[in-house]
């Protein structure tokens, strides 16, 4: 039997990050009694204390810790459900494709080219993510497929392949002491700033933080810091900069992934498209051309 309802995990969550009654209220539009009265139902329900309360203070219990941890992934999976269910059962509706700006490598344009000529192609809306954001995008079903780096994006729930792989470059201001290099070692970098990327787990850097390359390049402009980065995001690279291979860097590939329990037959077409432009990049390029040429 279930325990907890999806309405009552919400409820949990919503006061399990604010850490406050009264905000977590205001985030539901509910009234406060009528959430704290729901909490204390569901921790009779499930025979363990959620919260530790106090008149100024609330803070998780590690029954509370474990229902957070695993509360929001069973949300996430709900959701996801849902919007699958609708879409799949909407024979007009679009593919939805996620990808950084700026992060195709070139290959969007050939992408949707071949996947046009496909049978029952349908038309593919284009959404842009944050920094960290597009495996989220598939988990939870937001996007039907997505370009990903990596090993930059996480790719755990998710099936991929292998579209491009590629080495990385050092970005660095022409003056710098290794614009003039052919290439570099990851160890030539000792000592360097590294950016910061927001909302990417285990980042080292120990400059600034920044949110796109965009902004990487804008501070390393001024000096601010170096940046290591797969090449295609850097080509051509703006003016005043260089780009030097590292050769022992751990090359970046371009990916495209889906969520690995997707088996709608639009999302199979889509990447036998992809497939089939890697293998025949001269036919692909043809039919993109074919695309943007006036009739």
């Amino acid at each position: 039997m279930v325990d907890l309802e999806t309405r009552e995990l919400e409820y949990f969550l919503a006061v399990a990050d604010e850490l406050h009654f009264g905000r977590a209220a205001v985030r539901l539009s509910i009234a406060q009694p009528a959430l704290s009265k729901a909490i204390r139902r569901v921790e009779t329900r499930l025979g363990v204390p959620l919260f530790l309360r106090s008149s100024r203070h609330v803070e998780l219990t590690p029954a509370g810790k474990a229902l957070r941890e695993h509360g929001r992934h069973a949300l996430n999976a709900v959701s996801a459900a849902v919007r699958s269910a609708r879409h799949a059962g909407d024979s007009q509706a679009r593919l939805r494709l996620v990808l950084k700006p700026g992060g195709d490598a070139g290959l969007l344009s050939p992408l949707l080219a071949a996947y046009a000529h496909q049978p029952d192609a349908r038309r593919v809306d284009i959404l842009f993510s944050g920094p960290a954001d597009r495996a989220d995008f598939l988990r939870d079903g937001r996007a039907d497929v997505g370009l990903l780096y990596a090993p930059f994006d996480p790719l755990d729930g998710l099936a991929h392949e292998t579209l491009l792989t590629e080495g990385r470059v050092a970005i660095v201001p022409s003056g710098h002491r290794l614009a003039g290099r052919a290439s570099i070692r990851m160890s030539d970098l000792d000592g360097e700033t590294l950016p910061r990327w927001k909302g990417v787990p285990g980042g080292d850097g120990t400059g600034p933080e920044v949110v796109d390359v965009v902004q990487l390049l804008q501070l390393i402009s001024v000096g601010r810091m170096i940046g290591v980065l797969p090449r295609s995001l850097v080509e051509p690279p703006p003016a005043g900069l260089v780009c030097v291979p590292v050769t022992d860097a751990p090359p970046s590939r371009l990916v495209l992934a889906w969520n690995e329990h997707d088996r709608r037959p639009v999302v199979a077409a889509f990447v036998a498209a992809a497939l089939q432009m890697v293998l025949n990049p001269s036919i692909a390029v043809r039919s993109a051309s074919s695309l943007s040429s006036p009739a």
